[in-house]
């Protein structure tokens, strides 16, 4: 974990501005900067970054957030690799764990020697005829060769002596270049290949994918798990899709490395692919971040069946109501590269529009692979899916498959969950926090939770005790007020407030708020504000009170509560004349 006070040290040394400025083009707008949201299409600008509140907001889509949760939307990577990339500009050292300090210091060594590999495979291709050929039979054209670093691997045993002059670096061996046989010969991994870098939400070559040119086994050779390379965790082509994902707000996932560059070749750009293994968790996990929509493309045969219910299986519990998984089997024996180039990319994108969605995918492989016509097959119907439904986070959508599941096997939807054991759900990861209640933004609370993301150090003068607890703003009231006094929350604008509470209840809230408050304001009327809500909430307790003694005269008051009940109205004259 890195921790909060470094979080807080790198948003104080940081300008939103600079930070946007590397991929947005911004121009001056009175005290804020705008541009044309780089997480949507437009043209007429409506993104908006203010550097006194060091938060940007798009009125068109909806986006905000700080520095690092910028850099997350539009490089699509975690919060570490964010807050990481943001202080080496700084010039800031990231404290972690050892653990991750020791998994750092293996890879380092290891990028330099990728990429001199990449650039070597890449000159090799210029040189080779053969594999130029393939290349242009395959449809692909130099500018999608060059977009993917696409490479070729000469066919001799240690060609990548020709770059390496220390051909015995255990490096090379250790980043899957070089394999050593049990009698300590070195050979080069690759030989006779087309090469696909591999490449990391960084930029960095961190393994390669070799596809044999005419016959050969294996078709297709992947780089070994290595420090930089986790197949099960990676996707090919993400950092090049990055940007087309986010217009279309959905992604495709494909199979092979071809399929992805065939695609972008015809015009289909937000396209990535699996490492030469089913989808694992980490890569749904990585693919919800990047778009409400995945469309898991794969071959109609037995292996694109397997695939097919794998994805299913995996994304179930990575599933929320506000994002949709859907599986598209291809028709015919044609992968997604060959279809679109023999159909077009109209007909291809008509075959995404009608892909399965989960839901309808696993009541259909359910039925099909149970045959509920007869009370066995009923009963197996449920007993299968029941490991599935468990899974499933989505609370709705767990609701709605229940219930379809009920009808096909002829008993009552309570009947299937008690079957399965079936328990409420927590909320899912990407629903909005977990609240007592809808915030109500005409209560003192709510508008004092407003005036506090501009001045957050005035919550040491609330009066807590007059708060209804009840409301979901006010349990955010009380945690700014918990951190001011606690010193734990120092001044610094929106962007640092919003990333002090990610991850906690009250991010969704407090983002929701910030991002309709990006004017600046007048600081004078802002605690006349202030102090007319604190007045406002004295008075209400001040009127409850009164009713409540009021109510309980009718049975008498105690001589304390008669004098209470004296001195209150007092107190209300003067406010109500």
């Amino acid at each position: 974990m890195i921790p909060e006070s470094f979080v807080q040290e790198l948003l104080a040394r940081i300008d939103i501005v600079d930070v946007v400025e590397r991929y947005v083009p911004l121009r001056k707008a009175g005290a804020n900067y705008s541009a044309c949201c780089p997480f949507h299409s437009e043209k007429t600008p409506s993104f908006t970054v203010s550097p006194s509140k060091q938060f940007y907001h798009c009125f068109g889509c909806g986006a905000h957030g700080s520095a690092i949760g910028f850099l997350m939307q539009h490089a699509g990577i975690g919060f570490i690799e964010a807050v990481e990339d943001l202080a080496s500009s700084a010039g800031l050292q990231v404290p972690h764990e050892e653990r991750n300090a020791a998994i750092r210091a293996k890879k380092a060594p290891l990028t330099e020697p990728m990429a001199r590999a990449m650039h070597f495979y890449r000159e090799q291709l210029k040189a080779s005829p053969k594999a130029v050929e393939y290349l242009k039979n395959r449809g692909l054209s130099g500018e999608i060769a060059a977009k993917f670093g696409l490479g070729y691997a000469p066919d001799g045993w240690q060609g990548l002596q020709q770059v390496f002059s220390d051909y015995n670096d255990p490096a090379l061996v250790e980043c899957g270049l070089v394999i050593v046989n049990e009698q300590g010969r070195r050979y080069d991994r690759f030989r006779d290949r087309v090469m696909f870098p591999i490449l990391d939400q960084r930029g960095n070559v961190i393994g390669f994918g070799g596809r044999v040119i005419g016959q050969g086994e294996p078709k297709y050779l992947n780089s070994p798990e290595t420090p930089l390379f986790e197949k099960g965790r990676e996707l090919y082509g993400l950092p090049q899709a990055r940007k087309a994902i986010q217009e279309e707000g959905t992604v495709l996932v494909v199979e092979g490395y071809m399929d992805v560059v065939g695609l972008v070749q015809n015009g289909v750009e937000n396209v990535v692919a699996t490492l030469g293994t089913a989808a694992t968790d980490a890569n749904v996990q990585k693919l919800l971040k990047q778009a409400n929509r995945v469309v898991f493309c794969f071959d109609r045969d037995e292996a694109g069946d397997r695939a097919a219910w794998r994805a299913m299986e995996v994304s179930l519990s990575h599933l929320a109501d506000n994002k949709t998984v859907e599986i598209l089997q291809m028709p015919g024996n044609q992968d997604p590269d060959e279809y679109i180039r023999e159909h077009g990319r109209e007909a291809f994108v008509q075959q995404t529009k009608n892909a399965a969605r989960l839901s309808e995918f696993l009541l259909r492989e359910l039925v099909k692979r149970t045959n509920p016509n007869t009370a066995e097959g009923r009963a197996m119907l449920v007993h299968a899916a029941k490991p599935l439904l468990q899974k499933m986070t989505a609370p709705i959508l767990r609701v709605q498959v229940t219930k379809e599941i009920a009808q096909r096997a002829q008993v009552s939807q309570a009947e299937v969950e008690a079957e399965c054991g079936l328990k409420p759900l927590a909320r899912s990861r990407y629903a909005p926090a977990q609240m007592k209640q809808r915030p109500v933004p005409s209560s003192v609370e709510y508008k004092l939770l407003q005036i506090l993301l501009h001045k957050p150090e005035w919550a040491a003068s609330l009066p807590l005790d007059l708060i209804d607890r009840e409301r979901v703003e006010s349990e955010a009231l009380i945690a700014i007020a918990d951190a001011i006094e606690h010193g734990e929350l120092p001044a610094g604008g929106f962007g640092l407030l919003l990333e002090f509470f990610r991850g906690t209840p009250h991010e969704a809230l407090i983002a929701g708020i910030a991002a309709n408050m990006v004017e600046e304001v007048d600081l004078g009327a802002l605690e006349a504000m202030f102090n007319d809500s604190i007045t406002r909430l004295r008075h209400t307790a001040l009127t409850a009170e009164i009713e409540q003694l009021t109510a309980r005269a009718r049975q008498g008051l105690s001589p304390d509560d008669r004098k209470r009940l004296t001195e209150l109205l007092a107190k209300k004259r003067p406010s109500a004349s």
